[in-house]
């Protein structure tokens, strides 16, 4: 009877380890997944280069992901408008972002412009540091200047050097 009782408490104890190895793995994985990313980032358009820090910061529990480029939230709202990242895909190679936004309405130096939507998609190769922008623009002061469509536009990011 004293063997049985000793076997059903080592079992009992032995699944109690198993279950707090478990968590513990699990957690140090979520914590892992939950580490922010850091990109310098360069943007060069015909005789124009722009330097900038690109911060994702992946989705916890209690808030969304959310992208920064040099300390400015992409997520934004205002009277004339509305941009949101709609979501954040984070693999080994890959990191996928589909960015949306709308405009109200405005008049800008005596023209008017109508209202008008933007639509991001965002792929950056995290093994070549190449990240791919396609942009579908309809309406809007982006319309009128930049033209309605798709535009298909190439960047570098690699990851940012430890300050």
């Amino acid at each position: 009877m004293l063997k049985r009782l000793f076997e059903f408490a080592m079992k009992k104890m032995a699944y109690r380890v198993f279950i707090f190895i478990t968590l513990m793995m699990t957690i140090a994985s979520a914590a892992q997944a939950a580490d922010m990313l850091l990109f310098d980032c360069q943007r060069v358009e015909k005789n124009y280069t722009e330097d900038y820090e690109m911060k994702i910061v992946p989705a916890t529990v209690s808030q969304k992901a959310k992208i920064y480029l040099d300390d400015r939230d992409l997520d934004q709202s205002d009277a004339n408008g509305t941009q949101v990242v709609k979501s954040i895909v984070i693999n080994a190679s890959t990191i996928l972002i589909n960015i949306q936004a709308s405009f109200e309405p405005e008049v800008l130096n005596g023209i008017t412009y109508s209202a008008g939507t933007f639509s991001t998609q965002i792929n950056l190769n995290r093994n070549t540091g190449k990240l791919t922008k396609t942009e579908e623009i309809h309406g809007g002061i982006l319309g009128a200047n930049l033209g309605n469509g798709t535009h298909l536009s190439e960047e570098t990011c690699q990851p940012a050097k430890v300050r």
